[in-house]
Protein backbone atom coordinates (compact mmCIF):
# COMPACT_ATOMS: atom_id res chain seq x y z
CA UNK A 1 0.00 0.00 0.00
CA UNK A 2 1.47 3.03 -0.88
CA UNK A 3 -0.83 6.46 -1.78
CA UNK A 4 0.40 10.12 -2.52
CA UNK A 5 1.13 11.73 1.39
CA UNK A 6 -1.70 14.25 3.00
CA UNK A 7 -1.48 17.64 2.59
CA UNK A 8 1.45 18.86 5.28
CA UNK A 9 -0.35 20.20 8.51
CA UNK A 10 0.99 22.36 11.01
CA UNK A 11 3.12 21.32 13.65
CA UNK A 12 5.87 19.47 14.74
CA UNK A 13 6.46 16.25 12.41
CA UNK A 14 7.33 12.71 12.96
CA UNK A 15 7.45 9.30 11.62
CA UNK A 16 6.84 6.16 13.44
CA UNK A 17 6.80 2.46 12.22
CA UNK A 18 4.82 -0.62 13.35
CA UNK A 19 5.80 -4.40 13.33
CA UNK A 20 3.47 -7.30 14.15
CA UNK A 21 4.65 -10.40 14.50
CA UNK A 22 0.97 -12.11 12.93
CA UNK A 23 1.67 -11.52 9.17
CA UNK A 24 -1.71 -13.73 8.40
CA UNK A 25 -3.45 -11.02 10.41
CA UNK A 26 -2.73 -8.19 8.22
CA UNK A 27 -5.37 -8.47 5.96
CA UNK A 28 -8.04 -8.50 8.63
CA UNK A 29 -5.87 -5.06 9.95
CA UNK A 30 -5.81 -2.76 6.65
CA UNK A 31 -9.38 -3.59 5.58
CA UNK A 32 -10.49 -4.73 2.39
CA UNK A 33 -9.04 -2.44 -0.25
CA UNK A 34 -7.11 -1.14 2.72
CA UNK A 35 -9.79 0.69 4.04
CA UNK A 36 -9.31 0.85 7.78
CA UNK A 37 -5.76 2.49 6.59
CA UNK A 38 -8.19 5.05 4.46
CA UNK A 39 -9.98 5.81 7.35
CA UNK A 40 -7.65 6.77 9.45
CA UNK A 41 -5.32 8.83 7.13
CA UNK A 42 -8.56 10.72 6.86
CA UNK A 43 -9.71 11.18 10.63
CA UNK A 44 -6.49 11.26 11.87
CA UNK A 45 -4.14 13.17 9.28
CA UNK A 46 -1.37 10.93 8.73
CA UNK A 47 0.15 9.60 5.47
CA UNK A 48 0.00 5.40 6.09
CA UNK A 49 2.51 2.68 3.85
CA UNK A 50 2.32 -0.67 4.50
CA UNK A 51 4.33 -3.30 3.62
CA UNK A 52 4.04 -6.70 4.93
CA UNK A 53 3.48 -6.58 8.81
CA UNK A 54 4.93 -3.52 8.26
CA UNK A 55 3.18 -0.04 8.70
CA UNK A 56 4.82 3.24 8.33
CA UNK A 57 3.56 6.47 9.67
CA UNK A 58 3.85 10.29 8.78
CA UNK A 59 2.17 13.33 9.97
CA UNK A 60 2.14 15.47 13.07
CA UNK A 61 3.50 14.43 16.20
CA UNK A 62 0.43 13.50 17.72
CA UNK A 63 -1.38 12.13 15.58
CA UNK A 64 0.76 9.83 14.70
CA UNK A 65 0.84 8.59 18.64
CA UNK A 66 -2.73 8.20 17.96
CA UNK A 67 -2.62 6.25 14.77
CA UNK A 68 0.17 3.67 16.86
CA UNK A 69 -2.41 3.47 19.74
CA UNK A 70 -5.09 2.78 17.11
CA UNK A 71 -3.29 0.51 15.17
CA UNK A 72 -2.34 -1.61 17.94
CA UNK A 73 -5.15 -1.70 20.02
CA UNK A 74 -7.49 -3.21 16.77
CA UNK A 75 -4.45 -5.63 16.20
CA UNK A 76 -5.20 -6.95 19.65
CA UNK A 77 -8.65 -7.12 19.40
CA UNK A 78 -7.96 -9.01 16.05
CA UNK A 79 -5.89 -11.24 17.84
CA UNK A 80 -8.30 -12.46 20.43
CA UNK A 81 -10.71 -12.91 17.51
CA UNK A 82 -12.76 -10.20 17.31
CA UNK A 83 -14.64 -8.65 14.33
CA UNK A 84 -12.94 -5.67 12.74
CA UNK A 85 -15.63 -3.05 10.86
CA UNK A 86 -15.71 0.79 10.07
CA UNK A 87 -17.87 1.39 13.38
CA UNK A 88 -15.34 -0.14 15.83
CA UNK A 89 -12.06 1.40 13.71
CA UNK A 90 -14.29 5.02 14.61
CA UNK A 91 -15.07 3.90 18.23
CA UNK A 92 -10.99 3.11 18.56
CA UNK A 93 -10.14 6.50 17.30
CA UNK A 94 -12.47 7.80 19.57
CA UNK A 95 -11.39 6.43 22.31
CA UNK A 96 -7.74 7.20 21.43
CA UNK A 97 -8.26 10.67 22.56
CA UNK A 98 -9.19 10.43 26.11
CA UNK A 99 -7.54 11.07 28.45
CA UNK A 100 -8.35 8.70 31.01
CA UNK A 101 -8.61 6.04 28.23
CA UNK A 102 -5.65 3.66 30.48
CA UNK A 103 -6.91 0.93 32.22
CA UNK A 104 -10.52 0.62 30.50
CA UNK A 105 -9.14 -0.85 27.48
CA UNK A 106 -5.16 -1.41 27.33
CA UNK A 107 -3.31 -1.91 24.22
CA UNK A 108 -0.64 -4.01 26.03
CA UNK A 109 -3.16 -5.97 27.76
CA UNK A 110 -4.03 -9.27 26.65
CA UNK A 111 -7.83 -8.64 27.31
CA UNK A 112 -10.44 -5.77 27.56
CA UNK A 113 -11.34 -5.32 31.48
CA UNK A 114 -14.86 -4.58 30.66
CA UNK A 115 -16.52 -7.04 28.63
CA UNK A 116 -19.91 -8.87 28.28
CA UNK A 117 -20.04 -12.48 26.93
CA UNK A 118 -23.13 -14.10 25.45
CA UNK A 119 -23.68 -17.29 23.50
CA UNK A 120 -22.85 -15.92 20.49
CA UNK A 121 -20.53 -12.68 20.86
CA UNK A 122 -17.95 -10.51 23.24
CA UNK A 123 -19.41 -7.27 23.83
CA UNK A 124 -16.74 -4.76 24.62
CA UNK A 125 -17.03 -1.06 25.39
CA UNK A 126 -16.23 0.83 22.42
CA UNK A 127 -16.66 3.95 24.22
CA UNK A 128 -15.77 5.49 27.93
CA UNK A 129 -19.27 6.29 28.69
CA UNK A 130 -20.21 2.85 27.58
CA UNK A 131 -17.33 1.53 29.84
CA UNK A 132 -18.95 3.16 32.63
CA UNK A 133 -22.03 1.90 31.82
CA UNK A 134 -21.18 -1.62 31.90
CA UNK A 135 -19.81 -0.67 35.07
CA UNK A 136 -22.74 0.16 36.62
CA UNK A 137 -25.06 -2.29 35.17
CA UNK A 138 -22.41 -4.95 37.30
CA UNK A 139 -22.54 -2.59 40.61
CA UNK A 140 -26.09 -1.07 40.88
CA UNK A 141 -29.63 -2.05 41.18
CA UNK A 142 -31.51 0.25 38.91
CA UNK A 143 -29.45 1.87 36.22
CA UNK A 144 -31.08 4.67 34.24
CA UNK A 145 -29.22 5.05 30.61
CA UNK A 146 -30.08 8.50 29.00
CA UNK A 147 -29.02 9.71 25.38
CA UNK A 148 -29.61 9.66 22.14
CA UNK A 149 -30.28 6.74 19.60
CA UNK A 150 -27.15 4.64 18.39
CA UNK A 151 -24.96 4.96 21.75
CA UNK A 152 -25.76 0.93 22.34
CA UNK A 153 -28.29 1.99 25.90
CA UNK A 154 -30.50 -0.96 24.93
CA UNK A 155 -28.57 -3.34 23.35
CA UNK A 156 -25.63 -3.50 26.43
CA UNK A 157 -28.13 -3.83 28.52
CA UNK A 158 -29.65 -6.76 26.81
CA UNK A 159 -25.90 -8.35 26.27
CA UNK A 160 -25.60 -7.57 30.31
CA UNK A 161 -29.62 -9.42 30.87
CA UNK A 162 -28.31 -12.20 28.31
CA UNK A 163 -25.12 -13.15 30.25
CA UNK A 164 -26.79 -12.86 33.81
CA UNK A 165 -29.48 -15.66 32.61
CA UNK A 166 -26.96 -17.58 31.09
CA UNK A 167 -24.83 -17.62 34.46
CA UNK A 168 -27.74 -18.17 36.53
CA UNK A 169 -27.63 -15.23 38.46
CA UNK A 170 -31.44 -14.26 37.18
CA UNK A 171 -34.11 -16.62 36.33
CA UNK A 172 -35.86 -13.98 34.02
CA UNK A 173 -35.42 -11.61 31.14
CA UNK A 174 -38.46 -9.04 30.84
CA UNK A 175 -38.16 -6.46 28.16
CA UNK A 176 -41.01 -3.83 27.94
CA UNK A 177 -41.06 -1.07 25.89
CA UNK A 178 -44.03 1.78 25.46
CA UNK A 179 -46.78 1.49 22.49
CA UNK A 180 -46.66 4.78 21.79
CA UNK A 181 -47.44 5.92 18.00
CA UNK A 182 -45.18 7.87 15.93
CA UNK A 183 -47.69 9.69 13.78
CA UNK A 184 -49.68 6.49 13.17
CA UNK A 185 -52.40 4.82 15.36
CA UNK A 186 -52.06 1.60 16.46
CA UNK A 187 -55.74 0.57 15.67
CA UNK A 188 -55.33 0.78 11.82
CA UNK A 189 -52.46 -1.99 11.85
CA UNK A 190 -53.38 -5.20 10.94
CA UNK A 191 -54.06 -8.10 13.24
CA UNK A 192 -54.45 -8.90 17.00
CA UNK A 193 -53.14 -7.08 20.10
CA UNK A 194 -49.77 -9.27 19.60
CA UNK A 195 -49.44 -8.38 15.78
CA UNK A 196 -49.62 -4.32 16.52
CA UNK A 197 -47.58 -4.28 19.04
CA UNK A 198 -44.52 -6.57 17.95
CA UNK A 199 -43.20 -4.02 15.68
CA UNK A 200 -42.77 -1.84 18.37
CA UNK A 201 -41.06 -4.19 20.31
CA UNK A 202 -38.91 -5.26 17.19
CA UNK A 203 -35.22 -3.69 18.63
CA UNK A 204 -35.68 -5.60 21.43
CA UNK A 205 -36.22 -9.21 19.48
CA UNK A 206 -33.40 -8.05 17.18
CA UNK A 207 -30.89 -7.05 20.00
CA UNK A 208 -31.85 -10.75 21.77
CA UNK A 209 -31.17 -12.32 18.52
CA UNK A 210 -27.92 -10.98 18.08
CA UNK A 211 -27.00 -12.38 21.48
CA UNK A 212 -27.85 -15.90 21.06
CA UNK A 213 -28.99 -18.32 18.64
CA UNK A 214 -32.57 -17.56 17.29
CA UNK A 215 -33.50 -21.21 18.61
CA UNK A 216 -32.85 -20.52 22.06
CA UNK A 217 -34.36 -16.79 22.22
CA UNK A 218 -37.48 -18.72 20.88
CA UNK A 219 -37.48 -21.38 23.56
CA UNK A 220 -36.91 -19.38 25.81
CA UNK A 221 -40.08 -17.00 25.28
CA UNK A 222 -41.78 -20.06 24.75
CA UNK A 223 -41.05 -21.01 28.64
CA UNK A 224 -41.34 -17.70 29.62
CA UNK A 225 -37.66 -17.06 30.58
CA UNK A 226 -38.16 -14.48 28.41
CA UNK A 227 -40.67 -11.84 28.25
CA UNK A 228 -41.52 -9.02 26.02
CA UNK A 229 -43.96 -7.01 26.90
CA UNK A 230 -45.65 -3.37 26.36
CA UNK A 231 -45.40 -1.94 29.77
CA UNK A 232 -49.01 -1.95 30.44
CA UNK A 233 -49.02 -5.41 31.43
CA UNK A 234 -46.35 -4.85 34.15
CA UNK A 235 -49.25 -3.49 36.10
CA UNK A 236 -49.97 -5.61 39.65
CA UNK A 237 -46.41 -7.31 39.15
CA UNK A 238 -43.72 -8.04 41.28
CA UNK A 239 -40.63 -9.11 39.45
CA UNK A 240 -37.79 -10.79 41.62
CA UNK A 241 -34.79 -12.43 40.01
CA UNK A 242 -35.59 -10.78 37.40
CA UNK A 243 -33.29 -8.47 34.49
CA UNK A 244 -35.52 -5.81 33.66
CA UNK A 245 -35.21 -3.60 30.74
CA UNK A 246 -37.62 -0.57 29.83
CA UNK A 247 -36.74 0.62 26.43
CA UNK A 248 -37.95 3.88 25.03
CA UNK A 249 -38.71 5.44 28.58
CA UNK A 250 -38.90 8.98 27.32
CA UNK A 251 -42.50 7.66 26.22
CA UNK A 252 -43.90 6.72 29.50
CA UNK A 253 -46.15 9.02 31.23
CA UNK A 254 -45.36 9.84 35.07
CA UNK A 255 -47.43 7.61 36.79
CA UNK A 256 -46.32 4.63 34.34
CA UNK A 257 -42.59 4.98 35.41
CA UNK A 258 -43.68 5.06 39.01
CA UNK A 259 -45.74 1.58 38.54
CA UNK A 260 -42.73 0.72 36.43
CA UNK A 261 -40.15 1.06 39.03
CA UNK A 262 -42.26 -0.26 41.73
CA UNK A 263 -42.52 -3.76 40.06
CA UNK A 264 -38.63 -4.23 41.34
CA UNK A 265 -38.00 -7.19 43.52
CA UNK A 266 -35.66 -9.24 45.42
CA UNK A 267 -32.21 -10.56 43.35
CA UNK A 268 -33.58 -7.96 40.38
CA UNK A 269 -31.56 -5.65 38.32
CA UNK A 270 -33.43 -2.99 36.55
CA UNK A 271 -32.27 -0.90 33.24
CA UNK A 272 -34.65 2.37 32.61
CA UNK A 273 -33.38 3.03 28.39
CA UNK A 274 -34.20 6.52 26.91
CA UNK A 275 -33.48 9.84 25.10
CA UNK A 276 -34.82 12.44 27.64
CA UNK A 277 -35.06 15.08 24.45
CA UNK A 278 -36.97 12.44 22.27
CA UNK A 279 -40.49 11.87 23.11
CA UNK A 280 -43.41 11.20 21.14
CA UNK A 281 -46.09 11.82 23.91
CA UNK A 282 -48.54 14.71 22.96
CA UNK A 283 -47.13 16.86 26.05
CA UNK A 284 -43.71 17.13 25.12
CA UNK A 285 -40.26 16.75 27.04
CA UNK A 286 -42.69 18.00 30.36
CA UNK A 287 -45.00 14.91 29.74
CA UNK A 288 -42.42 12.13 30.26
CA UNK A 289 -41.86 9.72 33.07
CA UNK A 290 -38.37 9.77 32.11
CA UNK A 291 -37.61 13.23 32.85
CA UNK A 292 -39.47 13.40 35.55
CA UNK A 293 -37.75 10.31 37.36
CA UNK A 294 -34.59 11.52 36.57
CA UNK A 295 -35.25 14.79 38.56
CA UNK A 296 -36.67 12.86 41.17
CA UNK A 297 -34.32 9.91 41.77
CA UNK A 298 -30.69 11.19 41.26
CA UNK A 299 -28.48 10.83 43.73
CA UNK A 300 -30.81 8.12 45.63
CA UNK A 301 -28.58 5.19 46.31
CA UNK A 302 -28.87 2.23 44.63
CA UNK A 303 -29.52 4.00 41.59
CA UNK A 304 -27.08 5.13 38.52
CA UNK A 305 -27.60 7.51 36.17
CA UNK A 306 -25.29 7.02 32.79
CA UNK A 307 -25.28 9.60 30.43
CA UNK A 308 -24.81 9.50 26.65
CA UNK A 309 -23.83 11.97 24.19
CA UNK A 310 -23.50 12.66 20.23
CA UNK A 311 -20.24 11.85 20.66
CA UNK A 312 -20.78 8.15 22.19
CA UNK A 313 -22.64 7.28 18.41
CA UNK A 314 -21.30 3.78 17.68
CA UNK A 315 -23.25 3.85 14.18
CA UNK A 316 -22.13 5.14 10.96
CA UNK A 317 -20.07 8.51 11.76
CA UNK A 318 -22.66 10.39 9.93
CA UNK A 319 -25.52 9.49 13.03
CA UNK A 320 -23.36 11.23 15.11
CA UNK A 321 -23.21 14.31 13.18
CA UNK A 322 -27.39 14.32 12.48
CA UNK A 323 -27.19 13.98 16.81
CA UNK A 324 -25.08 16.88 16.96
CA UNK A 325 -27.05 18.93 14.45
CA UNK A 326 -30.70 18.72 16.05
CA UNK A 327 -29.28 18.78 19.90
CA UNK A 328 -27.54 22.45 18.28
CA UNK A 329 -31.25 23.11 16.75
CA UNK A 330 -33.42 21.95 20.28
CA UNK A 331 -30.48 23.63 22.60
Amino acid sequence: MSRKPVPAQSGERSRAELVFDRPQLMSQLFGEFDQNLLQLESRLGVYITARGNRIGLEGRAEAVAEARDVLQGLYNRISRGERIDQGMVDAVIAMSTEPTLAGIISADSGAPQIMIRTRKKTIVPRTLAQAHYMRELVNNDIIFALGPAGTGKTYIAVAQAVAQLITGSVQRLILSRPAVEAGEKLGFLPGDMKDKVDPYLRPLYDALNDCLPAEQVERRIASGEIEIAPIAFMRGRTLADAFIILDEAQNTTPSQMKMFLTRFGENSRMVVCGDPKQTDLPGGMNASGLNDAVVRLEGVEGMSMCRFGSGDVVRHPIVGRIVEAYEGVDA
